[in-house]
């Protein structure tokens, strides 16, 4: 059941843009609460373009030289790689690049932040030429004073545009004596999408905190989560944890978490740095989702709960994740995330339905098998020792075919309509469990009174007797029990599906309904022809009607009584709330730690959990 509705589920956010690669993911997904998110081309429109104000350090030098020189620090007879080569290559003049000569070059790393390349010139000297970030470019300078105004100058520029939310790429080449000399800097604006702030918004609406990180200047940082109506608390590398020597998390990881949970993102970091916070966030107990689209993003999407590639992500972040996202943006994810805990209630409502039914029929048929001898029923009010058996029983083919519709029933549990929570989901077993036991309780009560009073039909001073019902045979009283426990079996799966009264939540979806009816129909039919017996027995079409009357109030019954349950375990939890120390409030509030049971099990919760069951 719970693969059926998670690949059905699967299939609807397939057309929503988001491809499942794990169906577990699913359930995961509805119980996230921090979405770490990278910036560049997440965020934003990663549609950079070139801003006419291009800062110079070199006499001579204009906005066309500096291209041109960071065009020399890129492939240039290649298709380019990424966004920002694919920006200096269609802005500079290829036709120039080509008298010179790449004699070896360096890709861009996450760790080196640049690009580099030996050039050899028309007329022969031979130089390098790199391009990256500007913090990374300055230490190429000369560090025996000669190059500090220049160093100043380009720290401040970088600071003021990074204020206005402009990107910066520092251009610098080795003169004659192979020193370095910086050339200048062009200057980017990559503006957020503009579905990104009401995609934020959702997402705290929906419990999902968010966390952004990049690896960009931290002023561009602030900047962005400004325009997003994000924090601006933001942090740079420096206090974050480190990997150890041998590349693993270190062990007082968990001491960073009030650092990283007071923080609204984090810039300027590397690759490990993602893996850690991730890391830390999962052990503080958050169920945490991370973005990403390089192949430096894959350890973090792999360590998260939840991995997500965004459109036009690498195959290493595609290997990794276990959602890809077909379509840009993050409004895509609050789509999946309303899915999933969608897909979520109904795997729950499942659980507390097959649990209390399972109760129903075991519960039910041990009482009747040892508490309920129908032979000295049949003593006490006729006399005839060998007319009734000694123990009640249903034949087994009645009870397979019981099994058989109820099946053929749940599975349209899967098409049913459900309220998405407000709040990320998580496995309440208590709750799930009191309310199971509680509506297979009901049910099996009104079963046992049921089967008390046909079975007393012999009685003239009985209830049975008393409203001017007819005696009854024991074939026709397993006639009745039989439809009895077949109805209330059905209609306990739409007592189960909602939180309140019946009446009061989302409508069951059509699926369901048609298949309850067809369950239910007939197993009145059988009824009103027992074909389980030695020979063919009927009950009259009035009996039917007066057992479903009694399992209809019955059903009332056990729906106000779950509504109430429900009703108290709210009341439980806002006086636990309210009643909890104002200090441990206070801490609550300044870390922001939202504890919270997690599935440590492979592949989820659901399938350990119904294994138990």
């Amino acid at each position: 059941m719970t693969t059926t509705t998670m690949a059905l589920g699967s299939r609807e956010l397939s057309k929503r843009n988001a491809i499942v690669s794990r169906l577990a993911a699913i359930e995961e997904l509805a119980g996230m609460n921090m979405l770490c998110s990278d910036k560049t081309g997440t965020l934003t429109l990663n549609k950079m373009a070139i801003q006419d104000f291009t800062p110079c350090f070199v006499a001579n030098m204009d906005q066309a030289s500096v291209l041109h020189h960071a065009a020399l620090a890129a492939r240039w007879n290649e298709p380019p790689k990424d966004a920002l080569d694919t920006l200096v290559l269609h802005a500079a003049d290829l036709g120039a690049l080509e008298a010179f000569e790449q004699l070896d070059y360096m890709p861009f790393d996450p760790h080196i932040k640049r690009t580099e390349a030996t050039v050899k010139g028309p007329k022969g000297p031979v130089f390098k030429v790199a391009k990256g970030a500007p913090d990374v470019l300055l230490k190429l300078l000369p560090q025996d004073g000669s190059a500090a105004g220049v160093t100043e100058a380009v720290e401040r520029c970088v600071e003021e545009l990074a204020h206005r939310g402009i990107r910066s790429l520092a251009v610098a080449r080795t003169d004659f004596r192979g020193r370095w000399e910086m050339l200048g800097m062009l200057t980017f604006l990559d503006p957020p999408r503009p579905d990104t702030a009401e995609t934020l918004r959702r997402a705290r609406e929906y419990g999902v905190e968010v966390k952004v990180i990049t690896g960009d200047h931290k002023a561009i940082a602030k900047e962005t989560c400004r325009q997003l109506g994000l924090g601006d608390s933001i942090l740079g590398p420096d206090g974050l944890p480190e990997l150890t020597e041998d590349g693993r998390a270190p062990a007082d990881l968990s001491n960073y978490a009030p650092l990283i949970l007071g923080a609204d993102g984090f810039a300027q970091v590397f690759p490990e740095h993602k893996f850690l916070i991730v890391e830390a966030l999962r052990r503080a107990g958050y169920a945490v989702g991370m973005t990403g689209d390089g192949v430096n993003d894959a350890p973090a999407l792999k360590k998260a709960d939840i991995g997500i590639a965004v459109q036009g992500s690498t195959d290493a972040a595609r290997a990794a994740a276990d959602i890809v996202l077909t379509s840009p943006g993050l409004s895509v994810i609050i789509d999946a995330i309303v899915v999933s805990r969608c897909i979520f209630q109904r795997i729950q409502n499942f659980v507390i339905y097959r649990v209390a039914c399972t109760l129903q029929l075991l519960c039910f048929f041990f009482i009747a098998l040892l508490a309920f001898h129908p032979r000295l029923y049949d003593e006490r009010n006729t006399g005839g020792m060998n007319a009734w058996p000694e123990y009640f029983d249903l034949p087994v083919v009645a009870l397979i075919l019981i099994t058989l519709l109820n099946d053929g029933t749940i599975i349209s549990i899967a098409y049913d309509n459900v309220r998405p929570s407000q709040q990320p989901e998580t496995w309440h077993l208590r709750s799930l469990y009191a309310v199971a036991l509680l509506l297979g309780a009901v049910a099996c009560a009104s079963s046992v009174l049921l089967l008390h009073l046909t079975l007393d039909s012999h009685n003239e001073a009985g209830p049975w007797r008393a409203v001017g019902l007819p005696r009854l045979t024991i074939e026709q009283v397993k006639c009745i029990v039989y439809l009895k426990v077949s109805l209330s079996d059905f209609l306990t799966l739409f007592a189960a599906r909602t939180r309140g009264f019946f009446f009061h939540g989302p409508q069951p979806g059509s699926k369901l309904v048609l298949a309850a009816a067809f369950a239910m129909a007939v197993s009145t039919a059988f009824s009103l022809a027992w074909p389980f017996g030695s020979e063919l027995v009927s009950v009259s079409p009035a009996t039917c009607a007066l057992v479903w009357l009694y399992v209809l109030l019955w059903w009332l019954l056990q729906d106000a009584a779950k509504a109430a349950l429900y009703a108290a375990w709210a009341a439980v939890v806002r006086a636990r709330t309210v009643g909890a120390s104002p200090g441990a409030a206070g801490n609550a509030r300044a870390v922001g730690v939202v504890q919270r049971r997690r599935a440590s099990m492979p592949g989820g919760l659901a399938e350990p959990l119904l294994s138990a069951v």
